[in-house]
């Protein structure tokens, strides 16, 4: 079923997985607001989603803004006429051994990964009950939030620590018509994943793509992800079939964590 004619704010949407989302929710009949850090490289984006017919705002932007992400979803508003849906995109990889993370490391992953996504649900929240109508909150995270990897402990702290508020969120929420879900990615084939075996390589003396093929390997569905792989089942989290459904972070790995 469609989301025809409803608003989403996608956090992340320059590139990768988030601009496949913004791209698949358009073509669901959404129009969109784009929001990065980089706002001047939306453009791609942008031009993608006008291309299936819809209406799309660039805005760029920090997630750990509160202030900054309140102006971007009241523009959302002002310029598209609603806000029904936003996905929490946005996130960053970090490679160290636990003996290593450094204080930087730490505040630096934690702001982006976890503070992000908390000031996007609190935002979308205020906001959703401010319009009087229910909403849709989607929270991007990761196979890390259901297992945990060696070099990868610190994102596995933050992909649990997302888990964790989209659960919470969900049960506070629920009785104003707000659903609240996460998505949890294995192996995709994007620049994060670029850089996180780029940084094994550096720690392990690994060779560059070692690191990606081991991974890669265990997945039952003998490929890697893409990101419309991602996008497909974001798409049935911002629709009315996942009315029933709240609380919960699913895996779509092609087979890689059993949970």
């Amino acid at each position: 079923m469609s989301i025809a004619g409803k608003v989403a704010f996608v956090t992340g949407a320059a590139q990768g997985i988030g601009q496949a989302i913004a791209l698949r929710l358009a073509q669901d009949g959404a129009d969109l607001a784009l929001f990065d850090l980089k706002g001047d490289t939306l453009g791609d984006t942008q031009t993608k989603v006008e291309a299936e017919g819809r209406r799309a705002i660039s805005i760029g932007g920090d997630v750990t803004d509160k202030a900054g992400f309140e102006a971007a979803v009241n523009r959302t508003v002002e310029e598209l006429g609603g806000f029904d849906i936003i996905v929490n995109n946005a996130g960053i990889a970090q490679v160290n051994s636990i003996e290593e993370i450094t204080e930087k490391e730490f505040d630096t992953i934690f702001n982006i990964n976890v503070k992000g996504v908390l000031i996007g649900t609190q935002v979308a929240a205020v906001k959703f009950k401010e319009l009087g109508h229910g909403g849709k909150i989607i929270n991007a995270n990761s196979i890390a939030a259901h297992e945990t990897y060696p070099m990868l402990g610190l994102y596995s702290a933050t992909k649990h620590a997302v888990r964790a508020i989209t659960s919470t969120a969900a049960k506070e929420l629920a009785s104003a018509g707000i659903t609240v879900n996460g998505y949890s990615p294995g192996i995709v084939g994007t620049g994060m994943w670029e850089e996180i075996d780029r940084r094994f390589a550096e720690l392990t003396g690994a060779e560059i793509g070692a690191t990606y093929k081991t991974y890669a390997g265990g997945i039952a569905l003998g490929r890697p992800s893409t990101p419309e792989d991602v996008a497909k089942f974001v798409s049935f989290l911002a629709g009315p079939d996942s009315d029933y459904m709240t609380g919960q972070t699913p895996l779509i790995d092609g087979g890689l964590v059993y949970r």
